[in-house]
């Protein structure tokens, strides 16, 4: 094989332009084999739910396909640097494309219809994997070929692969810091598409005197790029149509943060706020849910005057715990910034907030509740916890025996703690999971529920060192004005549970084991079954 004329022997200890940007597109390769991988993660997370096995199976199913292809490489034995140059538009059009392939398959499919979904998404994770598994070794065999003078086995190893391992290390800390939050999901792919693209382009200029067919693999080139920058420009309309579909309502706010999707719609029954796909209020009855979580605890206490909402950026919560007079200071720990600028800045919805989060009694935290509470010490008459459900292992750790124990230790001698705690009805083991992790921490449980007509029943747990005494709540002449729902009359009716509703057997929630996230995967996947 004839060396480019850039390529000629130099001094010993120089090192040769070639033999740089071989290495370089080393790194740029690794980076890019990461992204995919990180972005099929992440989709299957938003999509499916239950992130900790999503990222498991898409991982594992990626790794597996890495080998296969690290295997076949072996069966390409000449024209290395065309065969390198293929693979690597192969990759950029694959890997590039690949959430907004899925994007589009997600979209265009029934919301009953997760299979298809799998099977897709499922199968261009091992063509990706198989592509990006080829990668490597060629490099290695072309650095072998040309350098060969230069490197013994041991040292063109440890090269290429100091170079792979530190291209990993700088996507896996720019992933969820920048390239997410500044380019979502589809952009971030094409844009790494992009590079490996580049790195095509390399190859056909460094090596331009031994391929053959130049002129076929530059339109290649071209023509994968051109590709590429459409699908960049045209990513907003991509998820904005698939999101249109799936949610079924105009969007008016869709936006990737540092921790979850977020996306509100409107239509002309209301407006909707979605995380991660997931329904946390619609504007047409929010207010019985909201009623239901803040208003027992708070009359029971009789006058609060510090109050801490965990969860809950949406205001709504706090919106609630306004009404009573005796509130000097309420604190908001909410972990994501978006959310709470969302619902501080966007007229629509501070408009369902009643503003409630420009309120000077109230102070907002942007911060991890669990780093938080861990931190301070400040006493609380009522802590509000308004998570979303216990779906994922992140958001489960914040239902377990050793964060309750924490929630405790910041509760004042007569406070009271209220935790919505999913459906009873659709989720009865998961509710009463909820309820019996609150009791292993010494607190007395008082479960309740309410129906909310955009989730069906709802339940809820007051935990509190002293009995909850329903008569007592009923009797406060302090019960705020104007509600909606909440009555004196109706709140017995709330902590009556019916047959399929009462309790069951149900071990505590440890951060451990988590046993929880498993039980409530395994009930509400029956209402989509």
């Amino acid at each position: 094989m004839e060396l480019p004329a850039n390529t000629a022997p130099t001094t010993a200890g120089r090192v040769r332009p070639a033999e740089l940007a071989l290495l370089a597109s080393v790194f740029v390769v690794a980076a890019c084999g990461l992204v995919y991988e990180l972005v099929a993660g992440a989709l299957a997370s938003v999509l499916l739910g239950d992130s900790v096995l999503q990222f498991s199976t898409v991982i594992g199913s990626y790794l597996f396909a890495m080998g296969v292809g690290s295997w076949l490489s072996k069966l390409v034995e000449r024209q290395l640097v065309a065969q390198f140059l293929r693979v690597e538009l192969l990759v950029a059009v694959a890997g590039g494309l690949l959430p907004a392939l899925l994007y589009a398959v997600h979209g265009s499919l029934p919301a009953s219809s997760a299979l298809p979904f799998r099977i897709a998404l499922y199968g261009l994770v091992l063509v990706v994997g198989i592509l990006v598994g080829l990668e490597i070794p060629l490099v290695m065999r072309i650095l072998k070929r040309h350098f060969s003078e230069r490197y013994a086995l041991k040292d063109l190893v440890a090269q290429v692969l100091t170079f792979d391992y530190l291209g990993a290390l700088a996507v896996s800390i720019a992933f969820p810091l920048l390239l997410v939050p500044h380019l979502g999901l589809v952009r971030t792919a094409v844009l790494f598409g992009l590079l490996n693209a580049a790195v095509a382009v390399w190859a056909l200029l460094l090596f331009r005197a031994e391929l053959r067919a130049w002129g076929r693999h530059a339109l290649a080139c071209a023509g994968v790029i051109a590709l590429l920058v459409g699908a960049f420009a045209a990513a907003d309309v991509l998820s904005r149509w698939a999101e249109d579909r799936f949610y079924g309502e105009h969007i008016v706010f869709a936006r990737q943060s540092s921790y979850q999707r977020v996306v509100v719609t409107s239509s002309g029954a209301g407006v909707r706020l979605f995380l991660n796909g997931n329904l946390q209020f619609h504007s047409r009855d929010e207010y019985r849910y909201h009623e239901a979580l803040v208003h027992p605890a708070m009359l029971a206490h009789g006058a609060p005057q510090r109050v801490l909402v965990l969860g809950g950026g949406d205001g709504m919560a706090v919106r609630e715990i306004l009404k009573h007079p005796s509130v000097e200071r309420i604190t908001l720990v909410e972990l994501d910034p978006l959310m709470t600028q969302l619902f501080a800045g966007e007229p629509m919805l501070t408009r369902l907030n009643a503003d409630a989060l420009a309120s000077p009694r109230l102070r907002v935290v942007n911060e991890d509740a669990w780093t938080w509470l861990d931190r301070h010490d400040e006493m609380f008459d009522v802590v509000v916890i308004d998570f979303p459900d216990p779906s994922n292992h992140a958001v489960g750790k914040l239902y377990t025996t050793s964060f309750y124990a924490l929630v405790e230790r910041h509760l004042a001698a007569s406070g009271y703690v209220v935790v919505q705690s999913t459906s009873p009805l659709v989720a009865r083991k998961s509710y009463w999971t909820v309820a019996a992790t609150l009791e292993a921490v010494g607190l007395s449980v008082t479960p309740y529920h309410a129906h909310v007509p955009s989730f069906g029943e709802w339940g809820f747990v007051i935990a509190s060192r002293r009995p909850f005494d329903i008569g007592a709540v009923q009797r406060r002449e302090s019960w705020p004005s104007g509600l909606r729902f909440l009555t004196p009359q109706g709140l017995p009716a709330l902590f009556d549970f019916p047959p399929d509703m009462a309790r069951v057997a149900a071990e505590p929630n440890r951060l451990s084991t988590q046993s929880l996230v498993h039980t409530f995967e395994e009930e509400w996947g029956r209402v989509h079954e």
